[in-house]
């Protein structure tokens, strides 16, 4: 028997647990378009990304996880703009229709959207390599997004969680990149690291309720997606400074320094990406607030360097010449 385009959008799409009721969506998923009404004096922001099967995951993946990823990180996106997730659309692009994988996939999407309450508001789905393409929608007070640009000199370089574990988690898989290594074969890691470096990577938290709290106290801010030679790169170049990042206070997980050496952690943290925690700055006389906001969250909150007159990323005493941040046009799986 066939399966319609409408059947599987009936069957695992417009349902309850992923079609969340929200005073703003007027007109949800089934419809040509969604319709939002904006409340007054707050501002839509939006951030799309798409995921590509071998490239931005590995092809065999559990369905649940490759949704989760999905979702998180959009809503990453959200959380380096301290908005607040609304909704989202996604076009999906499938090999086949497989009703087990769908519904293992719907159950993934809708696991981490209602955690947010973030609604699944429309989208397509096509015949073709699989391939997932979402796009988050928020809410913020107008005025009051944080943005990549507005470091200054003499502010403190912030990273929420752990570094590294994105790309350990992807070494965990069997698929190394930019020089990471285990250990230990990925067959061969204990348990537990095996499931902390999965959840790493396949479900990264986006750190929304830290950066709804804390965005008063932030100057500017960006979600690690591509290491942070990079990332906090960004940061730097929108706002015309430098970054001096201390190797030694990058905080690592006790599953990374378990079972990886000490330049494969720091080429994680460095150049991996996958992490998509929040690397920010704020004014020194902030952190005492900014470390009480993470304490409540159960958060771990590191100052792992420093921004400076000049301009670039520069990491002392460290021999990272030849190292580079992930780049979707690499090949490599990642990003």
């Amino acid at each position: 028997m066939s399966t319609s385009e409408q059947d599987i959008i009936r069957r695992y799409f417009a349902v309850p647990e992923l079609a969340l009721p929200r005073a703003e969506i007027e007109l949800g998923i089934g419809d040509d378009a969604a319709v939002m009404r904006i409340p007054e004096g707050r501002r839509l922001v939006t951030s799309t990304d798409v995921l590509t099967a071998g490239t931005h995951f590995p092809a065999d993946a559990p369905a649940e996880s490759i949704a989760s990823r999905a979702l998180a990180v959009n809503l990453s996106d959200l959380a380096a703009m301290a908005a607040e997730p609304l909704c989202f659309t996604m076009a999906l692009s499938l090999p086949s229709v497989e009703p087990d994988w769908l519904g293992r996939f719907s159950r993934g999407l809708a696991q981490l959207a209602g955690a947010h309450r973030c609604s699944l508001a429309g989208g397509d789905l096509s015949l073709g390599p699989l391939q997932i393409a979402i796009q988050v929608h928020g809410l913020c007070e107008a005025g009051c997004e944080l943005r990549r640009g507005g470091t200054a000199p003499g502010q403190g370089i912030y990273l929420t969680g752990h570094a590294g574990d994105g790309a350990l988690g992807l070494a965990s898989l069997g698929l190394a990149a930019q020089g990471v290594e285990l250990c230990l074969p990925p067959d061969e890691l204990p348990s537990d690291c095996r499931t902390h470096f999965h959840k790493a990577y396949f479900s990264p938290d986006p750190r929304i309720e830290f950066a709804l709290a804390a965005a008063p106290f932030i100057a500017s801010a960006i979600d690690v997606s591509d290491g942070l030679l990079g990332d906090a790169g960004h940061l730097a170049a929108a706002s015309g400074v430098g970054i001096v990042l201390d190797a030694e206070a990058l905080p690592y997980s006790p599953a990374a320094r378990r079972c990886a050496g000490e330049e494969s952690r720091l080429r994680a943290a460095l150049c991996g990406g996958d992490d998509y925690e929040l690397c920010f700055s704020s004014d020194p006389a902030n952190e005492s607030q900014l470390m009480a906001i993470a304490a409540d969250l159960d958060l771990p909150l590191t100052r792992i360097g420093e921004a400076i007159a000049g301009e670039g990323v520069h990491c002392p005493g460290v021999e990272s010449s030849g190292w580079s941040s992930f780049d979707h046009f690499s090949g490599a799986v990642g990003g």
